[in-house]
């Protein structure tokens, strides 16, 4: 499906950092398409409360951010998964 919207880089950029404040203060059910062409709907959020703590690891490395992704605990799957900005077809956010 095809956005009926248009957004230039600079709205994508507003629109992840506005996103990611959103997951970080509460749940936020996204909607989006997959590489594979998939709808995928996700409940899941940032907000710490909600997040298990996980023990640190020093033989990990860190890794890069990625510009074009958000990376987000999913809370029925619970597991951390991520999805690419620009394929966001729709939000839901539990306040």
């Amino acid at each position: 499906m095809e956005n009926l919207v248009k957004f230039s880089d600079e709205d994508w950029e507003k629109f992840s950092v506005w996103l990611t404040g959103m997951l970080s203060i509460s749940e936020v059910t996204v909607t989006f398409t997959k590489k594979d062409m998939t709808t995928r709907v996700m409940r899941c959020t940032l907000q710490p409360n909600l997040i298990p703590k996980l023990p640190v690891t020093e033989d990990k490395p860190i890794r890069k951010k990625s510009e074009t992704s958000i990376a987000v605990y999913d809370l029925e799957a619970a597991a951390w998964r991520s999805f690419i900005t620009r394929s966001v077809t729709a939000i839901s956010i539990t306040i």
